[in-house]
């Protein structure tokens, strides 16, 4: 069988969203050798971008040298994409010039609130001699776009390929059969499809896309894409190859295996909160962002989706911290030197009962239960649900303590602490990390006014070699420390052992 549309694999370019557009030369190697003996018909390697402050690796400029590189060892068709946002007319000299020869097709990201503008640049694109791709974003909402279907019509004799862009995944078959309908009133533009997977519809839409006649499908190595990712290309293979389309199985089972660590490293694929972004054709750049951030916990990302929905700040406003005076504070972390010395902790503070006890996490709350000085909880991310393991309602007395109002991520308490619970006015004391436990704990100890600031269970992190996540934690609160510091003229003192050298270290044993 041979189909009737083109087929094009746009892994290295989509998938670059995970990698930084970094792919390991044997990866790259053994994807195209399978791409040369499967059915399909372009390859879209990467972007060409002007340069830029962030880092975007080889596939996210797509040297020229790179391209003739992969000229040489591909047998497809090799398109490069551009984003219209960034790039103009003026630039296609460095940008799409160089490559004429090595690349057939130039594809187009394109919002379409700047039609007029991407449509002049895909004239000077076509120009040059390319196929142009007009990848037009955003397809469930299209209809808010006021004049959109009718400015198509100007596409007719410019681009080579319509393609429609399910930027959210948001679209159900239904969809795009009727918006294909309507763009066939204005225009008889080949058309393409873009399917991305929030809520698992990729497969289905991209078979109605051609059932509806396009010309032009995408697909991506185990789906490999920003966010939820795209219709994954051996998916679409396989169901293709129900119909009589001839796969050799064995190399795709190659191009998979090489795939396969990326996959378990980075994880992406259709999410709750992807599937709530989906649904709400919310943006999921951001979604992405939260899902890789390690301080954001699954539901904290589903309630900030659920409130860009319901188009709120926040899920919750409580009232202003206002506190008594406190000579001393004691803050306690998370870290592993809490259990180690709890003993000597439980002394120190019994005799200290006007000292006020803050803990920016709820990980070791349960220890102090039967503590009587007063105690503030610190609930950030998923501190709220830890905090109900920890300190079931029969146990709770004390204070919960918010950042302030507006919170990113929205706001989740325990019901038994509702009426207990508070947000601090502002975060004084620095402009950085404004959601972070250690944050919100610091600010709180501020509020209270103390003269003498204590700390526990701030460790820090041995070894030679540390997480990604253990040292950005790690270079987080000395960056607290510090400001904290200079903003309070405030020593903060760690009575048990600990890594950063911006807390002055004694023992607690000498207190006792």
């Amino acid at each position: 069988m041979e189909h009737q549309f083109n087929i094009l694999d746009c892994t290295l370019r989509d998938g670059g969203y995970y990698t930084d557009w970094d792919f390991a030369p044997n990866v790259v190697n053994t994807y195209l050798d399978a791409v040369n003996r499967l059915p399909i018909d372009y390859i879209e390697v990467g972007y060409r971008n002007n340069p830029d402050k962030t880092y975007m690796g080889e596939y996210g400029y797509c040297p020229v040298s790179s391209l003739k590189r992969i000229r040489e060892r591909c047998n497809k068709k090799i398109a490069v994409m551009i984003n219209e946002k960034s790039s103009r007319v003026e630039d296609l000299p460095y940008l799409v010039l160089p490559i004429e020869g090595v690349v057939d097709m130039v594809r187009i990201a394109v919002d379409p609130k700047n039609m007029d503008r991407a449509i002049n640049l895909a004239k000077h694109i076509r120009d040059a001699g390319f196929e142009v791709g007009f990848n037009l974003m955003y397809m469930s909402k299209w209809g808010e776009y006021e004049g959109l279907f009718p400015k198509l019509a100007e596409l007719e004799g410019v681009v080579t390929l319509l393609n429609m862009v399910d930027s959210f995944g948001s679209m159900m078959p239904d969809d795009v059969a009727n918006t294909i309908s309507k763009i066939r009133e204005y225009t008889s533009c080949p058309l393409g499809f873009h399917g991305h997977n929030n809520l698992q519809l990729a497969l289905i839409n991209t078979l109605t896309a051609i059932k509806c006649g396009v010309i032009s499908v995408d697909g991506t190595i185990l789906g490999m894409g920003r966010g939820a990712g795209n219709l994954n290309t051996e998916l679409l293979l396989t169901t293709l190859n129900r119909q009589g389309l001839d796969v050799d199985f064995n190399v795709l089972g190659d191009v998979i295996t090489a795939y396969m660590p990326l996959l378990n490293q980075y994880g992406w694929g259709t999410t709750l909160p992807y599937m709530i972004s989906g649904a709400n054709s919310i943006p999921q750049k951001e979604v992405m962002a939260w899902c890789m951030n390690r301080a954001y916990s699954f539901n904290s990302i589903v309630r900030a989706v659920d409130n860009k929905r319901n188009h709120v700040a926040d899920n919750a406003h409580f009232g202003t911290l206002d506190v008594n005076h406190y000579d001393e504070v004691m803050i306690i972390g998370g870290g592993a030197s809490v259990t180690d010395h709890l003993e000597a902790i439980k002394e120190f503070v019994g005799m200290h009962p006007g000292m006020a006890i803050v803990f920016a996490t709820a990980r070791h709350a349960a220890d102090f239960k039967d503590v009587k000085n007063d105690k503030f909880y610190v609930l950030v991310g998923n501190e709220a649900r830890r905090m109900e393991r920890t300190v079931p309602g029969q146990d709770f007395s004390g204070t919960c303590v918010l950042s302030p109002y507006p919170r990113k991520m929205g706001t989740e308490v325990p019901a038994y602490a509702n009426k207990q619970t508070f947000e601090l006015a502002k975060i004084s004391f620095t402009d950085d990390y404004e959601d972070s436990c250690t944050t919100v704990a610091l600010q709180t100890a501020i509020e209270l006014t103390p003269q003498e600031i204590y700390i526990v269970g701030y460790d820090g992190y041995r070894g030679q070699v540390l997480s990604d996540k253990e040292m950005e934690l790690s270079s987080e609160n000395r960056t607290l420390f510090r400001q904290f510091e200079k903003f309070t003229d405030k020593q903060l003192i760690s009575l048990t052992p600990s890594l950063y050298r911006s807390l002055h270290v004694k023992s607690i044993y000498q207190y006792l």
